[in-house]
């Protein structure tokens, strides 16, 4: 890969979200402005680049970070903070990369990232308001049906985390009268993800890993044995890279960019609510998603902040009103909330792949790459940071078997994705809106 293959992106503060403005974001990594040597240089400082490097960090590698933007500038630090348990794909996923003969072993996978994330919070001491429990909500009996027809298909798996719920029990822990029903999950839970992403990142250079931020890469290639990952004032001189930038890495490698469509999703946090308030809303203080195509999520912060959640942006696109584009859904869940002020509203990229697949494989020899984990981020990241750290340490079982599942490219590529995407991202809409 060549400097023609790649083209510079610029750095950017964090954006005006809840998330930067209650975590501590003073902790300032140097922008690269010479050249380093390392064993290992990642690319992206998000979960999937600080799992990884967290992960070879205890094995003992050297290894070196290096972030257009900040830690955590990303996804990690923009999304709505829900660690479920699960795999981006699901068990269709899981058949095709490890075989059905396999499937013992499909519930480690299905708990394996969000156990990383207990552990890591424990081991590191890394304060971002974790909370257990998470609620799937039904709008409809078919939607009810699907819960329960998905929680007989985890059971024959050997997973029995998912409890059925009636309305009844829907509605002491959501203070909302519009699901018929839904399933509990007391292991999944939920997070201040900015504040994960950045306790990582302290645990990580506290093993002696090296983050740069500020630090776009302008090209990736190889001289001889050496991958060369050139910054726009500095150079890593690594035995092996790995390409994490997810939903923002963009056109940075061009033969990615076909692989992967940016789609934003929209969230905003209402002002703290009172003790009476936080009662007729989630008693529970769960996270709650719904069952719809085009899902809404919210859950409690740990100042009493309603955060919610929803809607989708192909190619990154955001709305004009953010707040706009919520507050209706968030009303007709809690009407009670009805005029509530919201203090910060802002919008986060996820890379999803045409068949909602995780891809992983390598460019080239030793230039590795990790992306497309949709709406499972939280806990895949991690399960794959795991897998990617031991693939650079010549482990590569799991890595091969996951390498080997194919992938397609979008309808219309690159050029007709959006419209295509537009196309079913309204018809699925309609079907919602409908209720079937």
């Amino acid at each position: 890969m060549g400097n023609s293959e790649l083209t510079v992106q610029q750095p950017h503060p964090y954006p005006d979200s809840y998330y930067a403005a209650s975590a501590d974001i003073s902790n300032l990594h140097p922008s690269l402005t010479d050249s380093v040597e390392t064993d290992i240089c990642i690319i992206g400082a998000g979960y999937t680049g600080l799992s990884t490097g967290l992960f070879l960090a205890e094995k003992g590698c050297k290894v070196v970070i290096v972030e257009a933007s900040r830690v955590g500038w990303g996804g990690a630090g923009r999304n709505g903070g829900h660690l479920i348990n699960g795999f981006s794909g699901g068990m269709a996923y899981l058949e095709k990369a490890l075989g059905k003969d396999k499937s013992d072993s499909f519930a480690a996978y299905h708990f394996e990232g969000t156990e990383i994330v207990k552990d890591f919070v424990t081991r590191y001491d890394i304060d971002c308001d974790l909370k257990a429990g998470q609620i799937s909500a039904a709008y409809t009996n078919r939607q009810l049906k699907g819960l329960e027809s998905w929680s007989r298909m985890l059971e024959r798996y050997g997973i029995t985390s998912r409890a059925m719920l009636d309305k009844r029990e829907v509605q002491k822990k959501v203070g909302s009268n519009v699901y018929l029903g839904g399933s509990f999950d007391e292991t999944s839970g939920h997070l201040h993800p900015l504040k994960l992403a950045l306790g990582e990142a302290i645990a990580f250079e506290s093993l002696g890993g090296k983050i740069f931020e500020q630090s776009p890469m302008t090209s990736i290639e190889r001289q001889g044995g050496t991958i060369m990952v050139r910054t726009t004032n500095g150079l890593v001189r690594a035995k092996k890279a790995l390409l994490c930038g997810e939903g923002y890495l963009g056109n940075t490698v061009k033969p990615l960019a076909k692989r992967v469509m940016p789609a934003s999703t929209h969230v905003m946090a209402t002002r703290p609510l009172d003790d009476g308030m936080l009662k007729q809303v989630l008693p529970a203080d769960t996270s709650v998603s719904d069952c719809r195509n085009i899902m809404d999520y919210f859950r409690l912060s740990a100042d009493k902040r309603l955060i919610f959640g929803g809607g989708v942006g192909y190619d990154g696109a955001t709305p004009a009103d953010i707040e706009a584009t919520l507050r209706k859904n968030m009303e007709k869940v809690f009407p009670q909330l009805k005029g509530i002020q919201v203090d910060y509203a802002w919008s986060g990229n996820m890379a999803i792949t045409s068949n909602r697949y995780v891809q992983v494989g390598e460019l080239e020899p030793n230039v590795y790459f990790a992306h497309g984990f949709g709406g499972h981020g939280v806990n895949n990241t991690h399960t794959f940071g795991r897998i990617m750290a031991d693939a650079l340490v010549e482990k590569l079982d799991e890595y091969n078997a996951f390498a080997k599942v194919p992938w397609s490219s979008f309808p219309g590529g690159q050029q007709f994705r959006i419209p295509y995407s537009v196309a079913g991202s309204w018809w699925y809409g309609l079907r919602d809106y409908l209720g079937i």
